[in-house]
């Protein structure tokens, strides 16, 4: 073995991969996002879809009609 200690510290980090789908696995509940980014992430949803907007494709136009 090249390096023990991440030989290691791999070992620990699958084994707590393959233990954690268990029935019996420790359950943690989710930390909440933080309120300071709400306003940061509506912006760049906004810029988004100003830009995918603007990079949609024009509808084709209407064939004349014959009378």
């Amino acid at each position: 073995m090249q390096q023990p200690i991440g030989f290691d510290l791999a070992l620990d980090a699958v084994t707590r991969h393959v233990n954690s789908a268990r029935p019996d696995a420790p359950v943690r509940p989710d930390r909440p996002r933080p309120a300071l980014l709400v306003p940061t992430r509506l912006a760049a949803a906004g810029a988004l879809r100003r830009l995918a907007d603007l990079m949609e494709p024009r509808p084709a136009p209407a064939p004349p009609c014959c009378s």
